[in-house]
């Protein structure tokens, strides 16, 4: 069967003169597996062809190239000790104040052990927080009687200054626990010398009771130890205080040194003196948290 122009294009064929050309056939749609008969068939679905031309005129994305094998970057995981360091100097971070005072007890400790007797008499004699010394200049004596170890740096209470100022430090800052054990260490010490030196001028001490020799940092450890038990769970609380006051009790009770074991009590008790303050800064910075 022969498809002729349509009768507008003949005309305007005709009318300029020249002849039209055919129009091309239009091409058959497949019909290759159809039913004859049968109307509204779907020819299976055949994925388009990309050609290159296609890809050039930009008419088909071109595909995305896979990538060679072991040819792209690959981090390889950090080794366990470097994540261990790494999360050890994090936490190091966080307690400026009880590391670099460590780091101090340190170097005094190992001047005690290994420097002469009688250098080291002298400096714990220079450093003591004893009446006469009190008297004559209070200020730089409290503050180089904290700067040794009564036993040594594997004394009980060196133990226990890392553990409790280092917890207290984090949960309150390094200036809120320099301040609890600075009270602590100074207000005890008044506690305990005051009465002295008036028992002293009463006449029931000697003369010899005003050079005592009093120096360390056993009353801000215990002050310390005091303030973090307000911010502990009852089942860590109670034992924590127990703890210190119970050595206390025991000092006094064998009589071994009951000036220090006053001092100890009463150190406690300024560190619970500091609960309200603390828990108050607790809640505030949860309360900011929460509307953060």
């Amino acid at each position: 069967m022969n498809r002729t122009a349509p009768a507008e294009a003949a005309a305007s064929g005709t009318a300029s003169g020249t002849p039209s050309e055919p129009t091309p056939p239009a091409p058959l749609a497949d019909v290759t597996g159809l039913l004859d008969g049968v109307p509204r068939q779907r020819g299976p679905v055949r994925a388009a062809r990309v050609t290159p031309d296609a890809v050039a005129v930009g008419t088909v994305p071109a595909p995305e190239p896979a990538p060679a094998s072991g040819t792209g970057p690959e981090t390889a995981p950090a080794p366990e000790g470097a994540r261990s360091l790494s999360h050890l100097l994090r936490r190091a971070a966080g307690i400026p104040f009880t590391l670099a005072y460590a780091a101090v007890l340190v170097v005094t400790s190992l001047v005690a052990r290994y420097a002469d007797p009688a250098l080291v008499y002298a400096l714990h004699q220079a450093s003591s927080t004893d009446v006469a010394h009190l008297l004559r200049a209070p200020v730089p004596v409290l503050l180089a009687s904290g700067l040794w170890v009564a036993g040594g740096i594997l004394s009980p209470y060196a133990l226990l200054f890392v553990v409790v100022l280092g917890t207290l430090e984090r949960r309150i800052g390094a200036l809120r626990t320099a301040g609890v054990f600075l009270a602590g260490h100074v207000l005890a010490t008044l506690a305990t010398e005051i009465p002295v030196g008036l028992a002293v001028l009463a006449g029931h001490l000697p003369d010899s009771s005003l050079h005592r020799l009093d120096y360390g940092i056993s009353f801000g450890v215990a002050a310390c130890a005091g303030a973090l038990a307000g911010l502990l769970g009852p089942w860590l609380r109670w034992p924590l205080l127990a703890l210190f006051a119970g050595a206390a009790v025991t000092g006094l009770l064998t009589l071994a040194d009951p000036m220090t074991s006053w001092g100890h009590l009463i150190s406690v008790a300024i560190g619970i003196a500091w609960w309200p303050a603390l828990r108050r800064r607790g809640e505030a910075a949860t309360a900011l948290a929460a509307a953060s």
